[in-house]
């Protein structure tokens, strides 16, 4: 039961954000960028002055409603367009240093993808972008297949996919080069709530990686739910700026959550406000929590799953690939024995089957078979043995059987030379 009340102490000020030693890994400095018409004259101003610092291991949000400015600072801090006046440094370096591309990944707002390539296709293409080695690549790929749970449809081409299975592979090609700074804009448009948790999740486990990730989104309790701090832009600019708790943290009144009390333990509460307030302030609301909706879809699905109920949807996905993970680590100590005496014992039973099959074709004797033989292989074997000529026999056991000296190509002149006499009768009665 959650009883709420005014706050004891109204007048407390918002805490101010300190200074962080952290390393700056995005840097803004009076960012402007200003659209023109044809004629050169200003038609838009996008970003208005904007100072902005993203530090190291820092998951930052970046909000506003539809044309306040999001894109284009995302699109200004990768280089993609050339700000108007100003200037922004990444990795210490200007957006145009070609080597700090390789430490960035970038999901855009819409997943701009070859509709002809299939999912792996599409990863193997960025990961090639990247110069990734073949072995890393096709690791990776594996397993972000499965962390983003497109194990069953990485063969079919991207233009079959749904705009939530075309998400996801973005996810996918935004991860394959293990960015430093990950970009994020709008990540969960069009996922589901399963997916929509999985992206939450994954933004969680690569910030406790040690990653530096920037996040725009429309969808408020998405970023709520993950960021350490954020801006919120207007008109291109700032119009606040903080932590979670800072921003939305309630100073005029206290929820105090409790087992359930009856009504008289609530009044009795109720009496001692009162009497400590002086009658200026007493319990406003009394109510039962209730529990969220993604809550509640989720349970449902997970609950789907555990029955087994059959989908052709996207499936949940695995865990996160493990190069993103921080404990992906070399195998050590006893791990790394039990690693070498799995791999001689693999040796060992590959050694004994190739000795079964050279025995086997030495004796003309064919590998046993699985119990669980093809139906079609054994419809083929029943039909060869009923062509043979003993059955044919017994099919047939009036018609005469061929002699064995006789070959199947061999002519029987006697039936030909009978009918040329009774050709050679006919004519001679015609012309008599």
């Amino acid at each position: 039961m959650s009883v709420a009340m005014p706050e004891s102490n109204p007048s407390q000020s918002s805490t101010s954000i300190q200074d962080d030693s952290r390393r700056p890994v995005v840097a803004c400095q009076q960012l402007t960028k200003t659209f023109k018409d044809f004629w050169m004259r200003d038609q838009a101003r996008a970003v208005d002055n904007l100072d902005l610092v993203v530090r190291e291991r820092e998951i930052f949000g970046l909000l506003g409603p539809n044309g306040s400015g999001k894109s284009t600072t995302i699109k200004l801090i990768l280089g993609l367009l050339k700000p108007t006046s100003g200037r922004v440094m990444v990795f210490d370096k200007p957006t145009t240093h070609v080597a700090t591309k390789a430490r960035v990944g970038y999901l855009p707002e819409e997943s701009y993808l070859y509709p002809f390539l299939n999912a792996r296709e599409t990863l193997d293409y960025y990961g090639k972008l990247f110069r990734l080695d073949s072995k890393t690549r096709k690791t990776r790929i594996d397993e972000l297949l499965e962390m983003v749970g497109l194990e069953h449809a990485q063969f079919r081409p991207v233009r079959e996919y749904s705009k939530g299975m075309q998400r996801r592979i973005g996810i996918a090609q935004a991860l394959i080069n293990d960015p430093d700074l990950l970009i994020l804009d709008e990540p969960t448009t069009g996922l589901d709530p399963i997916g929509t948790k999985q992206v939450k999740d994954l933004i969680l486990e690569l910030g406790r990686r040690g990653k530096t990730i920037i996040l725009s989104s429309h969808l408020l309790t998405d970023v709520e739910d993950v960021v350490d701090r954020m801006v919120i832009l207007y008109g291109g600019k700032i119009r606040r700026a903080g932590t979670c708790d800072d921003l939305l943290s309630s100073k005029e009144r206290t929820s105090i959550e409790t087992d359930e009390l009856d009504d008289a333990t609530i009044a009795e509460i109720d009496e001692v406000i009162r009497r400590r307030s002086s009658g200026s302030k007493s319990i406003l609301s009394v109510s039962s929590p209730r529990q969220k909706l993604e809550e509640l879809f989720l349970g449902i699905v997970e609950q789907a799953q555990v029955e087994r109920t059959a989908t052709s949807g996207v499936t949940q996905g695995g865990e996160t690939a493990a190069f993103l993970r921080s404990e992906n680590a070399p195998i050590a100590g006893d791990a790394l024995i039990d690693s070498l005496l799995d791999s001689g014992s693999a040796q060992h039973d590959s050694a004994d089957g190739q000795a079964e099959q050279s025995v086997a074709s030495e004796s003309n004797i064919s590998p046993q078979e699985p119990q669980d033989q093809d139906d079609t292989g054994i419809i083929s074997s029943l039909m060869s043995d009923a062509d043979t000529p003993e059955t044919q026999s017994q099919a047939h056991p009036t018609e005469t059987a061929p002699s064995q000296n006789q070959s199947a190509d061999d002519v029987d002149t006697g039936i030909i030379d009978s009918l040329l006499d009774s050709d050679d009768n006919t004519d001679d009665e015609t012309e008599r």
